[in-house]
């Protein structure tokens, strides 16, 4: 082997040490970890590298926690990083929890964290509190619609003060539950209200109502305050629905006369019908009346004389109807 190639393998081998060298081993950091007091082994910052832990977010973390005043372990932010949480957020949520003296500690922020909450806003609501909108607009609608006892419709929007309960963050209802407890509240408020009147000359009864439910039992939040924003007049449900009710009831008597008026004409017809039968049966029976006749003139129970009595009978019968059928004039 020539000269040459020795050189270049050599200057290879240097490259692939350096190279090595500046992966696993952070030279900047370690320094830089240093010159902010904080003292950590070469040996771990490698040992981040092996299990694929950033170094960076680790050291840079320590840094501003240690420049906060807070006494973090780096064995805890490398233990939540692999966990799968957000090592900045928490530590930012734990510098802004200290610096407004609430007592957070970094298990419970680990914890709120993993559970996928933003604990960084939840420190920030819970020093300053939100405003939340019943029904909330962004769901396509305005106002909370509910009917009062005299059948008028009221549309009301209101604003919910909440505040994150620390406590119960982990495990309690979101925003959703709350501004759902809210408009059930308001609902069943004017629900339970004898007229519309009363809702508008005091609608701060509705706040006192639905406030002193505790409806934030259970949640994330603590509800400070419930304003009605706006109340507004809707339709007149009760006239409407009397309206609705009354048509349906002349289309059920319409029904039943209908079928009334079918059985009559059914009946109608049937009374015919047997009509037409009797007929048939008087001219059936009207039929044997010549036999009979026959039969006594053979048997010499009907005489001649008996007969012609008999027709003259008939004929006079049949005049006294053919007259009682006449008009006045006519009988004369």
């Amino acid at each position: 082997m020539s000269g040459g190639a020795i050189a270049f393998l050599v200057m290879l081998v240097i490259v692939v040490l350096l190279f090595l060298f500046t992966y696993l081993i952070p030279v900047r950091l370690w320094i830089a970890a240093w010159a902010a007091g904080i003292r950590v082994s070469i040996l771990t910052l490698v040992g981040m590298r092996l299990r694929r832990v950033p170094p960076s977010i680790i050291v840079n973390s320590l840094v501003m926690s240690q420049k906060a005043g807070l006494d973090i372990k780096i064995n805890d932010l490398e233990a939540h990083y692999l966990a799968g949480g957000n090592v900045y957020q928490v530590v930012k949520a734990l510098i802004a929890a200290e610096k407004a003296n609430l007592n957070l500690a970094f298990a419970r922020a680990a914890a709120i964290d993993l559970a996928g909450r933003d604990v960084l806003d939840a420190i920030q609501m819970s020093v300053k509190p939100r405003v939340i909108d019943c029904p909330d607009p962004t769901k396509g609608k305005e106002m909370v619609e509910a009917v009062a006892m005299d059948g008028i419709q009221l549309k009301a929007k209101a604003r919910v003060t909440v505040r994150a309960n620390i406590e119960r963050l982990v495990g309690g209802a979101t925003e959703e539950t709350v501004i759902a407890r809210v408009g059930e509240g308001v609902v069943s408020t004017i629900g339970s209200s004898k007229s519309y009147k009363d809702v508008l000359e005091n609608p701060d009864n509705i706040s006192k109502t639905v406030l002193g439910k505790g409806l934030d039992s259970g949640t994330a939040f603590e509800i400070l305050s419930i304003d009605i924003a706006d109340v507004d007049v809707g339709k007149n449900v009760g006239a409407e629905l009397q309206a609705a009710q009354a048509e349906t009831d002349k289309k059920i008597a319409q029904a039943r006369a209908e079928g009334r008026r079918a059985m009559a004409v059914a009946e109608e017809q049937e009374m015919k019908a047997r009509t037409q039968e009797m007929r048939a049966k008087v001219t059936e029976a009207e039929a044997e009346v010549p036999k009979a006749i026959s039969q006594a003139f053979r048997e010499g129970k009907l005489g001649i004389m008996d007969y012609y009595r008999m027709r003259n009978v008939q004929a006079d019968t049949d005049m006294r109807g053919s007259i009682s059928k006449m008009g006045p004039e006519e009988g004369k």
